[in-house]
């Protein structure tokens, strides 16, 4: 087994390209997870980043397969009693699994009614996905991932009775692999927000899980400074600019 095939997606972020990643993602996750309250809170894979940094859940813990993990044990069969956790998180779970409708169901299964889940992907309509669908080799970390769209997820958490209540895209910039590149593509960032705001190479969503015949009004998400910008509501105009998904 050679060292590509040996590497992993944690070891991805410590390239020049997972490092922009990251440093998008983890201020999304800290906006998202801050004003989750409760008792239990989980995060399922990627143990060496802590996205449930900012969360003030006094029990929480890492889940996977991954040595670091708190816990290891398989995403699709968590080993949690079920309705007992307040916080799932999701980073990047889903695409590198063969069973992710088995995960988001686990996590539907052991979250309490009104619980929420954070998940992170990557984005099949953006150029990101459009490296992944054009390029030659998909060996290789996140390519060699199953890029999952927006709108597909929205039908999976819909029909698991979750509804979304924040998310955002990010990561605008071509998938250069030299950190000079990126820089230079920086300017991307305010000008995808602005013009083409569903073409962003990643994205985070939240979700709450719904019980029938009960519906808690939410607070929106405190506002954050430019450098870690919380992530906007979802409305029906932003469900209808995400178009169709590849």
């Amino acid at each position: 087994m050679d060292a590509q095939q040996k590497s992993t997606l944690s070891d991805w972020f410590a390239t020049p390209r997972g490092e922009y990643v990251l440093r998008w993602e983890q201020a999304q996750f800290d906006a998202a997870v801050e004003d989750v309250f409760g008792f239990n809170a989980v995060q399922v894979g990627l143990p060496r980043f802590d996205f449930l940094r900012c969360n003030r859940i006094a029990f929480k813990t890492h889940l996977g397969l991954e040595p670091a993990s708190d816990l290891v044990a398989y995403g699709g069969a968590l080993p949690l009693a079920s309705g007992s956790i307040d916080l799932v998180v999701l980073p990047h779970v889903l695409e590198f699994s063969e069973h992710p409708h088995r995960i988001l169901r686990e996590a539907a299964r052991v979250l309490m009614p009104d619980g929420q889940i954070v998940i992170s992907g990557f984005n099949s309509l953006s150029l990101w996905g459009m490296r992944r669908a054009l390029g030659r080799g998909r060996s290789g970390y996140p390519w060699c991932g199953r890029f999952i769209g927006l709108l597909r997820l929205k039908d999976w958490l819909q029909l698991l009775s979750f509804e979304l209540n924040g998310g955002r895209f990010g990561c605008y910039a071509p998938p250069f692999a030299q950190a000079k590149w990126l820089e230079r593509a920086a300017f991307m960032e305010k000008a995808g927000d602005r013009w083409w705001p569903i073409a962003g190479g990643v994205y985070v969503v939240r979700a709450i899980k719904r019980t029938a015949g009960m519906r808690l009004v939410m607070p929106s998400w405190r506002s954050q400074p430019a450098a870690a910008k919380a992530l906007s509501p979802v409305t029906q105009s932003n469900h209808h600019r995400t178009g169709t998904e590849g």
